[in-house]
């Protein structure tokens, strides 16, 4: 794996980071939207994941 290939990992895992701080931020402030929220973000993740792992191929 070259160094470009890892950067532009490590820069998606940070950007998931910080978008789960942001759902878990929204869904404390807003219990109703906690569900759905959580979900998106499980599917989200799956999406990621699944792209991530196609890259690093």
């Amino acid at each position: 794996m070259n160094k470009t290939t890892l950067l532009v990992l490590l820069l998606l895992a940070a950007v998931g980071m910080m978008a789960l701080g942001a759902v878990f931020y929204v869904a404390h402030r807003y219990p109703r939207l906690a569900t759905p929220l959580m979900v998106t973000a499980a599917f989200a993740a799956v999406f990621v994941a699944v792209i991530a792992g196609v890259a690093a191929l």
